[in-house]
């Protein structure tokens, strides 16, 4: 296999259908449309929002006392005990986003969460703690397994790539704050500098229980339960002023009838096995499972969650310095992340993976270098280049896994397996998040630097994998996109239904060419 890439094309797709007479931020109905994402993309900050408190916490020494000074094997349970709950909601998370629908979902974990965050700031033991943090977990699953489904299913079709990667970007919106809040609450000489950070991370979700009503639901989901005159009239109101016959609707309507139809032929019963049945499907989950376990096992989870060990074993010990440095961190990976987020559809998903991976690998080398120069040689200098090349890592690293790993997977698979396929995903992710989560603070405590030379080695694996599996899907549709695995034929069936429908198409586009030149052919 040589390259694993797609040569993307221009094609007509259903840009020609666009109306373009008013500029889309000048639209009443898609701006209140992009409103209403924006509450959605509030559950990955929900996400990012927790992993920055816990690292702000263990500086605080408020905290440290209350919790009797928990060692590193407490610490790793007290991180890991979140992705524990996020494990235990798997089983539930997809029937409810396939069952009952995306916005229920998450309805019932925004609730969860705000109760659990309640029993967190108000808790009285390490045990308490600890089940609130479970809690947190479980709520945050059932959410976010709905969210950034229902955001690629809702959004304008031309801008669908580029909200769908803010979704995990917003993850550092979230990290952002708690890194300022846990700076601003440091000097409080009471459990309240913890406390309040524990309770202000209900906040998104309390947003969420209010407005959720108004989100719009997903027209794939409604078309999914026959409820095809709800989903037209969906996409007509957001996506054209609420114009049913418009050209872009009708195209959109009939291709994602077409596409739910493909899939359920080719897959009659929808269950678990159904991910690994076809050539297609484990194409999707090699690729899928990869990424997520690579968004995790970059070297990145040393840096998130253990910051300050970092930053202490290379001689920055004052924790004022270590709060400050992490705000900044955040906010740069925050800047770098949206910049590569909007780039996605014209630079490419497959050129930002194998930019991220080689960028990686070659700022965590010179990390790694300056990290082994302070710890035998105390050359102080080492030290500080230690905190540059972090800076620079993160600036690779937020090309394509922050940006891309949420949307990129959410767009290859096809309706009827997405909701499962994505809980997979995230059930990878947090399998990844545990074994950091425990693995790395023993690993850190006696390794020291030569810890950091596994990450240099699982880097080189990554761009290999990258290399060679990455799929690039830019300038398509999101049926398009996921029909892309399961070869020509079902991808022209979807295109040329919704052709077909969508009045005012040009003579000639209601056919392609199956060679693949007109679209780019996968490269098998």
């Amino acid at each position: 296999m040589a390259g694993g890439a797609i040569a993307s094309a221009d094609r007509p797709g259903y840009d020609h259908l666009i109306n373009r007479t008013v500029p889309w931020y000048k639209n009443s109905r898609i701006l209140l449309l992009n409103f209403w994402i924006c509450l959605l993309l509030l559950t990955s900050s929900t996400n990012g929002y927790d992993g920055s408190m816990m690292n702000g916490l263990q500086v605080l020494d408020q905290w440290n006392r209350y919790f009797n000074f928990p060692n590193s094997s407490q610490l790793g349970l007290l991180n890991a005990i979140q992705n524990i709950g996020s494990l235990a909601a798997f089983p539930f998370a997809p029937y409810l986003s396939d069952g009952l629908g995306r916005k229920p979902s998450i309805f019932i974990g925004a609730v969860i969460m705000c109760g659990a965050t309640a029993l967190q700031a108000a808790s009285q033991s390490v045990g308490m703690f600890i089940g609130s943090r479970f809690m947190i977990g479980f709520g945050v699953m059932l959410a976010h397994s709905a969210a950034p489904l229902l955001v690629t299913e809702i959004a304008y079709p031309s801008q669908r790539a580029q909200l769908t990667s803010l979704y995990n970007t917003l993850w550092y919106l979230g990290s952002i704050i708690a890194a300022w809040v846990t700076f601003g609450t440091f000097r409080i000489p009471s459990t309240w500098a913890w406390r309040i950070p524990s309770a202000l991370q209900a906040l998104p979700s309390v947003i969420q229980i209010l407005l959720i009503y108004f989100v719009p639901e997903s027209p794939r989901w409604l078309i999914s339960k026959g409820r095809d005159e709800q989903a037209l009239n969906t996409l007509a109101y957001y996506h054209a002023n609420g114009d049913s016959s418009d050209p872009l609707v009708k195209y959109e309507f009939e291709e994602i009838k077409t596409a739910i139809s493909i899939d359920r032929e080719i897959s009659q019963n929808v269950g678990w096995l159904s991910l690994i049945k076809t050539p297609g499907n484990r194409r999707r989950m090699r690729i899928i499972i990869a990424i997520a376990f690579f968004s995790q096992w970059s070297g990145n989870g040393l840096v998130s969650y253990y910051l300050n060990l970092v930053f202490t074993a290379i001689g920055i010990e004052d924790k004022n310095t270590q709060l400050l440095l992490n705000g900044i961190l955040n906010i740069f990976n925050f800047i770098v992340a949206i910049i590569a987020g909007f780039l996605c559809e014209k630079v490419g998903r497959r050129k930002l993976f194998m930019l991220s991976t080689t960028g990686m690998l070659f700022f965590w080398s010179l990390e790694t270098a300056c990290f082994a120069a302070y710890k035998q040689y105390h050359n102080a200098a080492a030290g500080k280049a230690v905190v540059a090349w972090i800076f620079l890592y993160y600036a690779a690293y937020d090309l394509a896994f922050t940006p891309l790993i949420v949307s990129y997977t959410v767009e290859i698979l096809p309706y009827p397996l997405r909701a499962k396929g994505f809980v997979i995903f995230n059930f990878a992710i947090s399998l990844s998040l545990i074994f950091n989560q425990y693995v790395n603070p023993t690993a850190m405590n006696k390794l020291d630097w030569k810890y950091f030379l596994v990450y240099v080695v699982w880097l080189a694996v990554e761009v290999v994998f990258c290399y060679f599996f990455i799929v690039e899907t830019k300038n398509r549709s999101l049926e398009e996109t996921a029909a892309l695995f399961d070869g020509d034929e079902a991808m022209d069936m979807i295109h040329e239904k919704g052709l077909e429908r969508a009045a005012g198409v040009p003579e000639g586009l209601t056919k392609r060419s199956t060679s693949g030149e007109e679209f780019g052919a996968v490269e098998k």
